[in-house]
């Protein structure tokens, strides 16, 4: 029996290896061009293109406080902790379904002990007897009888005897209802569970990086709001003083009240934009101790963007749209879509028969001491079929069910690739174009400032009006605000290039 029972277990394990009913799995394509855009707004190409996936946070980004901000970030975000436990409850599940794949296996032992009343009472029947007619018997019991005749006698006693007590003893070990996956049913099952914690890996990267990205916008922007209130309040005292000399004009008779009104006006102005500026400062900051799960200390946080660099400025420009297939979210959706794939095999697999197997060996005895002796080995084997005749279309809709879920899963593996794509596109255009955007605003800027100061002396003479004096002071104001908004923009478009481009895994 015992070679039957391995001889079955053998030719069960060469079976499993050989029948799979889930689809073969191909890669979607065509969903996206093969090529990122080139040309126009799009950089030009500049030599080989690198693997922005491989460059690590720590050498992208060059600020020392900027690393420091996203390091502590790394350590305590709540939704990258989320991210940690869904692997692990993924890993777990996976686990729980490998197990079907072999036998639940287990040692039992028993010891009985059953009170036998049956020599309690009885019947006897009377033997042969002489003389008096007295004679003795021997049945169930022993007893007594009397009988009448000459020389026999024939009589019926009641027996007396004690208890009897019958133990037994037995140990077996084995595996019950164990299912012969012939069919592929289980090993599919396995497969999805398996490939939803790839899946849940790669959220995990993709949480990182969304991360590491949102802490640098977020740290970036609070440096231009740093910049833009240190510029509010510069261009406050300037008019500060033209509202002073307009007032001092007005009460000699040399200016007019409308002239006061219009000074005024821009120096309320600039108040405003100091007020509107602190609000977001306060505002950057709780952004900040939020994305990166504690308060950021003062030592991390910005002064102003100016014109330094906070990141590697070369990245490539002009890449194949393959580099799309490394990004954590697109590798994210195709494990999903092979984890479909199996679900299909293990809904055609409740098709066929299920097949499973019983199986104990072990030893019995009637005292303790024999029960590992020889003549005391027992043993089982049951193999069962079972195939459901009618099920009400219960695996006709499972099946269709898992059809339906897989082309969905294709629809949102193809949205994954194109939003990419997208992304990407539009931060190579926002980079082909950006140098000549800070260009041209540091010439307005410029130019705008030497033009206030201009107008400002001219009036001071006497030659130009105020108006124009007014005019070219709120111009320089808003070029110097378009300077440190086109400054970020360009910060803040490396920053997502690098994301777009799978970088930050590392």
């Amino acid at each position: 029996m015992r070679k039957l029972l391995l001889s079955t277990a053998l030719a069960a394990s060469a079976m499993l290896a050989g029948c799979n009913l889930a689809p073969k799995y191909v890669r979607p394509v065509g969903a996206v061009p093969a090529e990122l855009p080139q040309g126009g707004a799009y950089p030009t190409a500049m030599g080989a293109a690198a693997d922005v996936s491989a460059i690590g946070w720590q050498d992208f980004f060059v600020d020392p406080r900027l690393r420091s901000t996203i390091e502590l970030g790394l350590a305590n975000n709540r939704n990258l902790r989320v991210a940690a436990a869904n692997i692990l409850q993924a890993r777990a599940q996976y686990i729980s379904q490998r197990g079907a794949l072999v036998p639940t296996t287990g040692v039992s032992g028993t010891a009985t002990y059953t009170n036998n009343i049956f020599g309690a009472t009885g019947a006897s029947a009377g033997g042969a007897g002489a003389g008096s007619g007295t004679g003795t018997g021997t049945g169930a019991g022993t007893g007594t009888g009397v009988g009448a005749g000459a020389g026999a006698g024939a009589g019926a006693g009641v027996g007396t005897g004690g208890t009897t007590n019958i133990e037994a003893y037995s140990v077996t070990a084995g595996f019950s209802a164990f299912e012969l996956d012939l069919f592929g049913r289980l090993r599919n099952l396995t497969r999805a569970a398996q490939e939803q914690v790839f899946a849940s890996e790669e959220a995990q990267r993709s949480t990182r990086i969304s991360l590491i990205s949102q802490i640098a916008s977020s740290w970036l922007t609070m440096a231009s709001d740093q910049e833009q209130l240190r510029l509010s309040q510069s261009t406050l005292k300037t008019y500060r003083q033209t509202l002073d000399l307009t007032q001092a004009q007005f009460r000699i008779g040399v200016g007019s009240e409308l002239e006061v009104r219009q000074a005024e006006t821009n120096y309320q102005s600039a108040r405003n934009d100091i007020a509107a500026f602190q609000t977001r400062i306060a505002q950057d900051q709780n952004l900040l101790n939020l994305l990166v799960g504690t308060t950021v200390t003062a030592d991390m946080l910005p002064g102003e963007l100016g014109s330094n660099p906070y990141t590697l400025d070369a990245l490539p420009g002009a890449l194949s749209s393959e580099v799309l297939l490394k990004r954590p979210d697109v590798l994210q959706a195709e494990h999903q879509l092979i984890a479909q794939n199996a679900n299909i095999g293990a809904a055609r697999a409740a098709f066929f028969p299920t097949i499973s197997l019983t199986g104990t060996v072990g030893t019995l005895a009637t005292s303790l001491g024999k029960l590992f002796s020889g003549g005391s080995f027992t043993y089982t084997g049951a193999p069962g079929v079972s195939l459901p005749l009618f099920d009400g279309g219960q695996r006709r809709g499972n099946l269709d069910y898992a059809r339906a879920s897989q082309q969905a899963a294709v629809a949102t593996y193809e949205q994954t690739i194109q939003t990419a794509f997208r992304e990407v596109a539009d931060a190579l255009a926002q980079r082909g174009t950006i140098d000549e955007q800070v260009s041209a605003q540091t010439a307005r800027a410029g130019a705008a400032q030497t033009a206030a100061k201009l107008s400002d002396a001219r009036f001071r003479a006497g030659v130009d009006s105020f108006l124009n004096t007014l005019d070219s002071q709120r111009a320089a104001y808003a070029a110097q605000q378009s300077l440190v908004t086109t400054r970020l923009t360009r910060a803040d478009n490396l920053v997502t290039l690098y994301r777009t481009l799978g970088g930050g895994i590392r």
